[in-house]
């Protein structure tokens, strides 16, 4: 099943999502894949996109990937997630593209790799999100 990309960014107009940038390109239970596009107000001040920034980015698509996944009426929050960073962005448009690792019935976990437009590894996270009852 795959989930209109438009429609995913659509649902995070107001939030932190849409005031990054996040752009959603590809949607479906198995994976989802963002942009996000380097701009100075989310950079450190030496010009490299803020470890922040990329988490978030991360946080945002493994919870749009954990949504796409969940019974009808249950909804998700994040419980825990690291990040490794291997290189600065300092250009251009940065993928994230998160992949399940873990799809269960109270937990979900994903990793999300972000790279650069030349492919280059920036961060990876892995997180867990806990699935809410929709009661």
């Amino acid at each position: 099943m795959t989930v209109d990309p438009a429609a995913v960014t659509e649902r995070f107009k107001g939030t932190l999502g849409e005031l990054l940038g996040i752009r959603f390109v590809e949607a479906s239970p198995e994976r989802v894949v963002a942009e996000l596009t380097y701009r100075g107000e989310l950079t450190t001040v030496g010009g490299s996109l803020h470890g922040g920034t990329l988490m978030a980015l991360a946080d945002t698509v493994g919870a749009a990937a954990t949504v796409l996944n969940l019974p009808p009426g249950a909804g998700t929050t994040t419980i825990e997630s690291k990040t490794n960073f291997m290189a600065a962005g300092r250009s251009g448009v940065v993928r994230a593209e998160s992949t399940p690792l873990h799809r269960g019935k109270r937990t979900m976990v994903w990793q999300t790799r972000v790279t650069d437009e030349s492919g280059r590894l920036l961060s990876v996270t892995t997180q867990t999100q806990m699935v809410l009852d929709g009661r």
